[in-house]
């Protein structure tokens, strides 16, 4: 029997030079906002080094979620601009913002420089680039989904949402490059600061290129005929008929395809080095393997909702990463740090505090501080990746820790100088650290013990997951508003989803890792929005493949 389906056409000159054009400044764009991420565990030590280590990694995810948490604001910024003086120059000033802002933090003097300073313009420089990137996207998908031929924009758009993950391979390769030519500890004092600084010469790169690129043939004629809209924002979000689009886009799409993407990518690589001990550098070259035999799949996927539908892929894409999260990731346990996993299996730990004490270590401003007995207590274990349960007790304010037959108090610091909490609380970690070890903890990932094609195995299924949720998205995302307001429209949900539920995604993650002890319950948290995701999809969305984009037009 025939196929239904026309055999494709090659891509016109022009339309490779559109999505290469696109594509490129979007990677260099995606590799200076997640560089952060990668270095995540230095910046703690060179921006929040007044804090103790597990508070001082917590504040650098926070610093880490601030430009996520902007995000969504950049989208309405730029969204409006590019739905009213068009796609091309919309973006090139978001890319102007992002390369300007990460070449500032490579020039940023650390805290024991210039104090408290430090992290406040670290943050200030996160939120720019939050802004940036929330404007970046949009433009660069609805860019190239309004180059695409009809039946093809899945196809098309999919080579847009490789550069997500090009751009973070693209950080982890030039930090393990820079890491390894300089060797850890030059590259820990100053030599961290050259991935950064290396951003103005991809935002030279960047500018050229799209300084080259031409309007959308879909904004001009939508101009031409005098339809633009004069309040994209109000249009968007201020008629129901709109708003309804929006926020099913928001909770039937791109909410559990964020939780996907970071848990596959980001979540996957801090488990990695902070649950489970394993070499920040040996961390990130089986993540590099693992995203490049993957990033072909946003193509395959791409094109495959082309022929069945944006909605079949992306949620069920959805509906695996729900339903496998929780025996994949134990399973990466066992094969990147099996003494750990056996050391849980055998050793009880249990923190014993009045639960009235103890607070969920959830902090997405950053102006919190978690110092009660209980907290630091359970701040120290989930450093050092304990599997805990918790016993209500009063202790009179304290925190005891019960770690196989040694007890460990964590007296308050109620009366005590700062100084005087300082020593308690080093010299609580020296014997939880000593006790631990006594039941078989290891401090660090046996390399020799590791099962790296494992590893790697797990990690590509979880990118394949990014893939199946993530390929499609753009051209879903496209088809469902008009031109006048597309923008605007498709950035912000793009943005709540992926800059509230994905980047809150590690943050969040680890608060509940504190809160009951469970390494692996902080993935409860992509899983119910991955599967809340799947409900809400498949009952109130329509697919869009075949439509005609510019109907309204």
């Amino acid at each position: 029997m025939a196929s239904t389906h026309p055999a494709p056409v090659p891509m016109t000159r022009e339309e490779v030079r559109v999505i290469f054009a696109s594509s490129l400044g979007t990677v260099f764009e995606w590799y200076d906002f997640y560089l952060y991420g990668a270095l995540a565990t230095i910046l703690a030590r060179q921006y929040f080094s007044a804090l103790d280590s597990g508070s001082a990694f917590l504040f650098a995810l926070l610093a880490f979620a601030a430009g996520f948490v902007v995000r969504p604001f950049g989208a309405l910024l730029f969204g409006r601009l590019g739905d009213l003086i068009g796609r091309k120059y919309t973006f090139l000033v978001t890319i102007l913002i992002m390369g300007l802002a990460t070449f500032a933090v490579g020039l940023l003097p650390s805290y024991d420089s210039i104090g408290v300073a430090a992290p406040v313009v670290l943050i200030g420089l996160r939120l720019l680039q939050g802004l940036a990137l929330g404007g970046e996207y949009g433009g660069a998908a609805v860019y190239v989904a309004e180059h695409a031929p009809q039946g093809r924009r899945g196809t098309y758009t999919a080579w847009i949402q490789t550069t997500a993950t090009l751009g973070l391979l693209m950080a982890l390769l030039v930090v393990m490059g820079t890491r390894t030519v300089l060797g850890e500890h030059d590259f820990s004092d100053w030599g961290w600061r050259i991935p950064f600084l290396v951003s103005i010469v991809l935002l030279g790169i960047s500018v050229w290129i799209r300084l080259a690129l031409a309007e959308t043939p879909a904004f001009q004629r939508m101009k031409a005929r005098g339809r633009g809209s004069r309040a994209p924002v109000a249009e968007s979000f201020g008629q129901w008929k709109n708003l309804k689009l929006a926020l099913l886009a928001l909770g039937g799409l791109t909410a559990g395809q964020a939780v996907v993407w970071y848990t596959g990518q980001f979540y996957a690589l801090f488990f990695l080095t902070q649950q489970l001990q394993v070499d920040a550098t040996a961390a990130q070259l089986m993540l590099a393997v693992a995203l490049l035999l993957g990033t072909p799949f946003f193509i395959v996927f791409g094109a495959l909702s082309d022929r069945v539908g944006r909605k079949p892929v992306i949620l069920l894409g959805c509906a695996l990463a729900a339903a496998t999260y929780f025996p994949v990731f134990q399973a990466l346990s066992v094969a990147a740090n099996p003494a750990l996993a056996a050391a849980q299996e055998r050793s009880q730990v249990v923190v014993v505090a009045d639960p009235a004490d103890c607070s969920f270590q959830f902090n997405p401003t950053g102006a919190a501080r978690f110092t009660s007995p209980c907290d630091r207590a359970k701040q120290v274990l989930a450093t050092h990746s304990v599997h805990y349960a918790n016993e209500a007790q009063s202790v009179d304010g304290s925190a005891l820790v019960r770690i196989g037959p040694m007890e460990i108090v964590l007296q308050s610091s109620a009366g005590q100088s700062a100084a005087e909490t300082r020593k308690r609380d080093r010299a609580f970690h020296e014997a939880v650290a000593a006790a631990l070890t006594a039941q078989g903890y290891p401090r660090q990932a046996d390399p020799e013990a590791m099962n790296r094609p494992m590893v790697v195995a797990l990690l590509f299924y979880l990118m394949l997951l990014v893939t199946m949720v993530y390929g499609p998205i753009a051209a879903a995302l496209a088809e469902m508003f008009p031109t006048r307001i597309r923008y605007t429209s498709m950035s912000l949900p793009y943005h709540i989803g992926n800059g509230w539920f994905g980047g809150l995604l590690p943050p969040m993650a680890f608060a509940i890792v504190a809160q009951t002890g469970d390494i692996y319950s902080g993935l409860w948290y992509p899983v119910l929005i991955a599967g809340a995701t799947v409900v809400i999809g498949a009952l109130g969305l329509r697919e869009t493949r075949g439509i005609d984009m510019y109907a309204d037009d």
